[in-house]
């Protein structure tokens, strides 16, 4: 296994080192473990044209690209609202 440095602010280190330790993880085995768990652009378009896929077999569901937008609008829209708060 071959190290890496990583340059990123102090605080987001330190942040992170704590997330670390509250779950008895070194900030190694923390990354390490995030950079199992989180899913490239790819990985999350694959898996989004498969759950359509599974949508359009079990009830029909097949969105138009226009209404896709519509829907994303409307969930960014929506994020916006609570991040906001």
């Amino acid at each position: 296994m071959s190290d890496a440095n990583v340059r990123i602010p102090e605080e987001a280190k330190d942040r992170l080192a704590a997330i670390a330790a509250a779950e008895g993880l070194s900030l190694r085995a923390y990354l390490a473990r995030l950079a199992e768990t989180l899913l490239t652009p790819a990985e999350r378009a694959e898996r989004a044209e498969r759950s359509l896929a599974a949508l359009k077999e079990w009830n029909g569901y097949a969105p138009t690209a226009a209404q896709e937008r519509d829907l994303d609008d409307e969930l960014d829209r929506r994020l916006s609202q609570v991040t906001a708060r």
